[in-house]
C-alpha cells in the first residue's frame, strides 16, 4: 500500500532524473545558465513535481490530467537533450544515458496513466 507519491516507482525515477539532469547541465556553457540550462532543469523538475501534485488531488480526473503534464515535460524535456547533444553540450554516454532514464520514466507514465484512465472509466 503506497503511504505517498514519495513510495511511487516512476516519481522515484523521474525524481533520480533530475538530480542526473542537474549533475549534466552543470557543465554546459555559462551563455546558457538563463537558456537551455534553466529550461532543461524546469522540464526535468516538472516531471516528479506533477507526479507529486496530481498524486495530492483529490480526484482520479485530476490525478490523470497531472500525469498528462508530466508526460508533456516528458517529451519537452527529450527534445532538449537531443538539441544539447546536438550543440556538443553533452557527450553521448551522458546523452544515451539520459535518455533511457527518461524513455524508463516515460514508459511508467504511460502505464499509471493508462491503469488510472481504466479505473476511473471502471468505477
Amino acid at each position: 500500500m503506497l503511504k505517498n507519491y514519495m513510495d511511487l516507482k516512476v516519481w522515484q525515477k523521474a525524481y533520480k532524473l533530475c538530480i542526473s539532469i542537474y549533475k549534466v547541465t552543470s557543465s554546459f556553457p555559462k551563455e546558457e545558465t538563463y537558456c537551455l540550462t534553466s529550461q532543461i532543469r524546469r522540464s526535468s523538475i516538472s516531471i516528479p513535481s506533477n507526479i507529486a501534485e496530481g498524486y495530492g488531488r483529490g480526484t482520479i480526473k485530476e490525478y490523470i490530467r497531472f500525469l498528462y503534464v508530466a508526460y508533456g515535460s516528458y517529451c519537452e524535456l527529450k527534445t532538449q537533450l537531443l538539441l544539447s547533444y546536438d550543440l556538443d553540450y553533452m557527450t553521448q554516454e551522458n546523452k544515451d544515458k539520459l535518455l533511457e532514464n527518461a524513455r524508463e520514466v516515460e514508459r511508467m507514465l504511460k502505464a499509471l496513466i493508462k491503469s488510472l484512465e481504466k479505473k476511473d472509466s471502471n468505477p
